[in-house]
């Protein structure tokens, strides 16, 4: 039996979990095999503070691209995970890549994870990556994975403050993406008014259906670097591995669960070694349940 790869194009740090180095042990935990190019390398993440390193130029992603495609792994891979971009420039390598890959397997996803910023943050990419998320890497993904404050800025930065304005607007945004009718957007950290306050929701939409998810919120200060990483990364192996939607999504809620509320106060990062069982068999499930339009 074939192992799947995934290149996984994303940020690299020495210490800590965050890009990659959320994204590889999940994966390979999962029966999953990432091929990782790392999009920067960076002694440790911002969230420690000062970091050194460097941000790789597209032209050097794109040499380490094409010694993967002179090897023949690219037309092995059947999926391509992407997550925080230092640069507009290397979005397009990696649109490039989604497209060989495709040429190969035609129903490879991409799951393009909208890096863009948060609640309480804001922005905090660079000029050119909200623009080039929208109005480029949309169209080429089948599966995005925004935070509430993410998605509201792919809608154009209107407020959604209840579920089922969530649930129209993804349904508005998945024609715009690749194959509108498998499409899939998830979308995490949600609290709209008509959401318990002592919860944290994650909506899953399709074009034909909806799931929420909702578990207890874990009040960490201040919250680890990774998570989206970490849980795109098991939403994607999860589905690799054959799982519906609805029990993917599952699967990724109930682990990040497990891992951040496992987190010490005041950890920088989420305890993936130590409790690298609750990827594989999370404590909890926190099931989808179907949403019904109001």
């Amino acid at each position: 039996m074939d192992t799947p790869l995934v290149l996984t194009i994303q940020s690299h740090v020495a210490y800590g979990h965050v890009g990659n180095d959320a994204a590889m042990l999940p994966l390979q935990l999962l029966g999953i095999e990432p091929v990782a190019v790392h999009t920067v390398q960076f002694s440790n993440h911002t969230g420690y503070g000062e970091f050194k390193g460097q941000v790789f130029t597209p032209a050097h992603v794109t040499d380490v691209i094409d010694g993967l495609r002179a090897r023949g792994v690219l037309a092995r891979c059947k999926a391509v995970l992407s997550g925080y971009l230092g640069d507009p420039g290397v979005g397009e390598v990696i649109l490039s890549a989604v497209q060989e890959v495709r040429a190969a397997h035609p129903a490879a996803h991409y799951l393009c994870d909208p890096v863009m910023g948060d609640v309480g943050r804001g922005v905090f990419v660079r000029p050119g990556i909200p623009e080039f998320l929208r109005k480029r890497a949309l169209s080429q993904a089948s599966v995005i994975t925004p935070n509430h404050y993410e998605f509201e800025l792919l809608c154009g930065g209107e407020p959604l403050t209840t579920v089922e304005a969530a649930v129209k607007a993804a349904r508005g945004m998945l024609a715009n993406m690749h194959q509108p009718s498998s499409a899939l957007i998830v979308i995490t950290s949600l609290r709209t008014s008509d959401l318990p306050a002592d919860s944290l929701a994650t909506l899953a939409v399709t074009a034909r259906n909806a799931w929420l998810v909702q578990t207890p919120f874990v009040d960490l200060q201040p919250l680890p670097n990774g998570m989206g990483d970490v849980f795109s990364s098991v939403l994607l192996g999860h589905m690799l591995q054959g799982e519906s939607v609805e029990q993917a999504v599952t699967s990724a809620v109930s682990t990040l669960y497990a891992l951040v509320s496992r987190t010490q106060s005041g950890q920088r990062d989420l305890p993936l070694v130590a409790c690298r069982d609750q990827i594989m068999q999370p404590a909890k499930r926190f099931e989808a349940t179907p949403w019904t339009s109001r």
